[in-house]
């Protein structure tokens, strides 16, 4: 049987898609056909129908237009991709068939609809890339990039290849690309992220080097602090550009930095460390609530929750950067008005960063508009607020955050407060701000004011009693009763009799209802035309508003640390250069706050040149070694991520990396952890560690025999103290020790 033609179209538009779910604009519906209608109806519950009922006939699920966000969530959820292919022009003006175009890829990685993504969270689409190397030898390093689109975060670097899931679990990506011909990365990738196949020539230098110089509108990339070493890192962010380009059919003008991360500035923590000691995820769940993230969140806003999950993902080791935090968060706690204040603000601002995500990609609605002249009309109160601010940070801050009056002025003259969600409806540009829209807007009302003029000067003209009405039928008519019919002029076409008038029209009063029944359309036309221009010149002002929300991520995080620190009882920690660990009454900060008042009991913790940098931890089950060594651990991680601590006082050595390995009965790996797992992950300790390190090691060698175990032990110490001699806290049933 013949195709039809827009079966035709739609095979096309399939085939431009791949292995993604079409979702295809039929009206006010979105249709998926053959297998894709098969897996959509299983996924999401739909009914499965069929196109045609000949002998072959072509299964079909649908659902209306207006939910899809919510079937798109669920697709995405469940992995899958999906490609929405929306009717692009006027059904009325088509000639024939309406043109039909795909107009985004959704993917995992790719999301930027605030129904798709957690407001609390970054939304990472990475690529890993392997140099080339000569005779099929596998180089030690690897490039890696990863983008956030829903706010335009672009960062790349060159990474150990063993490092790769360190790495990876910092970033938490939600997708990852790699080349088709990458061979034994897809292993080193987690199985729970999505994998995403490019060709190889999306990962060429030479390509990668031509689209991030054409989106950057640069001659040449020197400029953004990549070294020769690191053109893998360029290879990697090229792939990211080109998936992005070729999913979104959009701007991306937001994404308008490409910053090289490097490793020797943050503190390096490795994926075992970072499970174990359950930084943004609980290891029983997988939940954020119970993690140590969840309990410093205090923030107000999304961006300052997710600037607080980047500065938990990378704690700082410049001690200058971390007394400069320090310094912000001590005003904060000392001002209790200005911390108040400060805070009471930001609970009317808006999540600016996707806010202009959405605005650039073309995907924003007049309520975005409207929350971005909210935000930037709270701006002078809280700039002025920080005026008098001491520390540099905090100072710098005020000093940087630009008002964009002239913007705001814009938006707030032309939106109305309570602006609807799709721009074609109508109905939120103010009364006053466009001459032409409002007299569009008294027509299409009826024009009451004219038609009550027009009946005055007919009935003074002809000298007749008359009244004006609409009804569906006859359009607009002039009314006038049977004891004046004889003197209607002549001009009057009689429309209907009833029993005691008659009914006309006049061609003056014909052609005002045609100006009425097209005023409708052509005011929603014109305050469409209204909400591009609007949207263009936040697109414009993108990277100053990028600044902006950079800046009140800032101060909301720099706000909860304090917030916490005041409400909690915590302490400034002393932070130096040197390998030392003093801590008094300190308190694991998850337990402190999930455990009833009181029951936590502090404790102490100390390891220096005086006093030996090795402990060793005995006691009975549940006595509380784990937590007590946990504890040392996150208290370090808070100190260099500029955070006040849980404890009466505290001096605490910047360290290059923190490693924690604990046993399978506290679920590592809930019950899947292995000796050999417990071997290789010491083993990468023993290898990586070094004199500036933290290591917590929690019962090694109980996987084994008795003997076994204490050999174990005894040697991996005795290692530690020999060749290391770095701060470790070892927990242990095994007295000989």
């Amino acid at each position: 049987m013949a195709k039809t033609p827009m079966m035709q179209q739609y095979d096309e538009a399939k085939q431009a898609c791949g292995d993604a779910l079409l979702l295809f604009r039929m009206g006010d519906f979105y249709e998926l056909f053959h297998d894709d209608a098969k897996r959509a109806a299983e996924q999401l519950g739909l009914t499965l129908t069929s196109r045609d009922k000949g002998e072959n006939p072509i299964p079909m699920a649908g659902f209306p237009y207006h939910q899809l966000d919510g079937y798109l969530k669920k697709l995405i959820s469940a992995g899958f991709r999906a490609a929405v292919c929306e009717q692009v022009e006027d059904p009325k003006e088509a000639k024939g068939l309406v043109k039909r175009e795909i107009t985004r890829v959704v993917t995992p990685g790719t999301l930027t609809d605030e129904s798709l993504l957690d407001p609390r969270e970054s939304n990472y689409l990475a690529a890993i890339v392997a140099p080339a190397t000569k005779k099929g030898r596998s180089s030690d390093l690897l490039g890696a990039a990863w983008c956030d689109l829903s706010t335009g975060r672009f960062q790349a670097a060159v990474f150990p290849r063993a490092t790769l899931a360190d790495q990876l679990a910092r970033i938490h990506p939600s997708e990852v690309l790699l080349s088709d011909d990458a061979g034994d990365l897809k292993e080193l990738v987690r199985s729970e992220v999505l994998m995403t196949e490019r060709p190889r020539w999306a990962f060429s230098l030479d390509s990668a080097q031509g689209a991030l110089s054409k989106h950057f509108d640069v001659q040449r990339l020197d400029g953004f602090g990549f070294t020769e070493h690191e053109q893998d890192a360029i290879r990697a962010a090229g792939a990211v550009l080109d998936y992005l380009q070729e999913t979104q059919k959009a701007s991306l003008d937001h994404i308008d930095r490409l910053l090289p991360f490097r490793t020797g500035k943050t503190l390096e923590i490795d994926e075992a460390t970072w499970r174990s000691l359950e930084l943004t995820r609980t290891m029983r769940e997988g939940r954020r609530d119970g993690s140590l993230l969840a309990v410093l969140d205090r923030t107000i806003t999304s961006m300052g929750a997710r600037m607080l999950g980047e500065l938990l993902s990378a704690p700082s080791t410049n001690r200058e950067e971390i007394v400069q935090r320090q310094d912000a968060i001590a005003e904060l706690i000392g001002e209790d008005t200005l911390r108040r204040e400060l805070r009471d603000e930001l609970k009317g601002i808006y999540d600016l960063q996707r806010l202009v995500a959405r605005v650039t990609t073309g995907r924003c609605n007049p309520r975005d508009l409207r929350c971005v002249g909210t935000t930037l009309a709270l701006l002078p109160g809280g700039k002025q607020k920080l005026a008098n601010s001491q520390s540099d940070l905090i100072a710098q801050l005020e000093a940087d955050l630009d008002l964009c009056p002239e913007l705001q002025k814009e938006l707030d003259a032309a939106l109305q407060d309570d602006c609807p969600l799709i721009a074609r409806d109508g109905g939120f540009i103010r009364a006053g701000y466009h001459a032409e829209l409002d007299q569009l807007r008294e027509l299409a009302a009826g024009g009451k004011q004219w038609i009550a003029s027009y009946q005055a000067a007919e009935s003074e003209r002809t000298e007749v009693p008359m009244k004006v009405g609409f009804n569906k039928v006859f359009g607009y008519y002039i009314e006038v009763t049977n004891a004046h019919r004889d003197r209607v002029p002549e001009t009057y076409i009689r429309k209907q009799t009833l029993k005691n008038a008659e009914r006309y029209i006049t061609p003056e009063l014909k052609e005002y209802e045609e100006k009425v029944l097209s005023a409708d359309d052509k005011a929603k036309e014109l305050e469409f035309q209204l909400f591009l221009d609007l949207r263009a010149a936040v697109h414009a002002a993108g990277r100053r508003l990028q600044k902006i929300a950079e800046i009140l991520a800032w101060l909301d995080a720099l706000g909860s640390l304090a917030e916490l620190a005041r409400q909690r009882g915590y302490c400034r920690p002393e932070v130096v250069d040197e390998p030392v660990l003093d801590i008094r009454d300190g308190r694991h900060p998850v337990l402190d706050i999930t455990e009833a008042q009181g029951t936590f009991v502090p404790n102490d913790a100390q390891a220096d040149d005086d006093v030996g940098k090795i402990l060793l931890i005995t006691g009975p089950n549940m006595a509380g070694k784990s937590t007590y060594i946990r504890q040392v651990a996150l208290l370090t991680i808070m100190a260099q991520m500029g955070s006040y601590v849980p404890a009466g006082a505290a001096r605490i050595g910047i360290a290059d990396r923190v490693f924690a390995r604990v046993g399978a009965s506290d679920e590592l790996s809930r019950g899947q952890s292995t000796f050999m797992v417990e071997m290789t992950e010491t083993a990468r300790i023993l290898n990586t560690a070094t004199a500036q390190s933290l290591v917590i090691l929690d019962e090694i060698g109980r996987g084994t025999s008795t003997y076994d175990g204490v050999s174990l032990a005894w040697a991996i110490v005795e290692h530690i103290h020999d060749t290391h001699g770095c701060r470790t806290l070892f927990a242990t049933h095994y007295h000989e020790l």
